[in-house]
């Protein structure tokens, strides 16, 4: 945990370089990593750590509605893997089939716990509480880690996020602010040839989106001149609740969204004309695009 707090202190003490902050989200974001993420390395470990494979046709649309088609996109992964469990308690297909769903309980009390919701946080709960349940939980979340370790590899940013920070170098200070543990992000930012354009890779370590944002921009940065790039509600969520400015990439629509931000996004930012008409604009636009109620209760 030392180093954890070491990083969130180099956070806290860094000093603006420019006039302008801009945090970017990664997954689903500057990467086309959630489509792999969550069909290759999440929802089958949630199949099979869970067991919920007499019904694994409901737990994968499950899975990928709650994080990658709905409103819940981009939520951390114990909330999430929460939610699925919900959805899935609730599905007429699921209990004509007498599955069996995990209750979660055990795993709600570690979200409430008010440790990070992270694997470090886990350890920690872990020190003291014990359930077949976590013990599951533990080996989901490592399993989940190993899997993304050995098949996420060779991914490259959208179109147009290089170049859109590469525009920003001279005005802003720019920052990776994710909730994927830092060891991937470090290697995937590295990878594909971005991590030079950052101060710094924030990833759940350091702290839930809203608290980096805090640490990093809050008190250093006009608010206006404070931007979050995300592609889920929470990222959002996380800019409205420091005061900051939202940049959507819209889901299904991540290539195009860059490309405005590239063509008109930046500068507007920059100029002091992005607050107001345009964000209202855009984030109507990306709102519309993620739903609360799964396909299958739509009729």
């Amino acid at each position: 945990m030392g180093e954890n707090t070491a990083q969130v202190e180099k956070l806290k003490s860094m000093k603006p370089e420019h006039a302008f902050f801009v945090g970017i989200d990664s997954d689903g974001c500057a990467f086309d990593a959630m489509e792999i993420k969550q069909k290759e390395c999440f929802c089958p470990n949630t199949i099979r750590v869970w067991g919920l494979q007499p019904i694994s046709k409901y737990a994968r649309e499950a899975v990928e509605f709650v994080n990658l088609y709905s409103k819940w996109r981009g939520i951390n992964r114990w909330p999430a893997l929460i939610k699925v469990f919900e959805l899935l308690k609730e599905r007429t297909e699921v209990i004509r089939r007498h599955a069996v769903i995990p209750e979660g309980n055990d795993i709600r009390a570690f979200i409430n716990s008010g440790l990070p919701t992270s694997d470090a946080g886990l350890k920690t709960y872990l020190e003291t509480h014990s359930s077949p349940e976590l013990d599951l939980a533990w080996e989901w979340t490592t399993s989940v880690n190993e899997t993304v370790k050995k098949i996420v590899h060779g991914l490259m940013p959208f179109p147009y996020v290089k170049e859109s920070m590469e525009a920003l170098q001279d005005s802003a200070d720019l920052f990776c602010v994710s909730a994927t543990p830092s060891e991937a992000l470090e290697r995937e930012w590295k990878a594909g040839g971005i991590d030079h354009l950052v101060r710094m890779i924030c990833g759940q370590e350091i702290g839930k989106k809203d608290q980096i944002l805090r640490d990093g921009a809050v008190g250093k940065y006009e608010p206006d001149h404070v931007l979050m790039i995300g592609d889920a509600p929470g990222d959002m969520k996380a800019a409205i609740a420091v005061n900051a400015l939202f940049y959507p990439i819209n889901p299904g629509h991540e290539e195009e969204s860059w490309e405005r931000f590239y063509q008109e996004g930046y500068k507007k930012f920059l100029e002091g004309t992005f607050a107001g008409d345009y964000e209202k604009k855009i984030i109507a636009e990306f709102e519309t695009l993620l739903p609360e109620v799964p396909p299958w209760k739509r009729g």
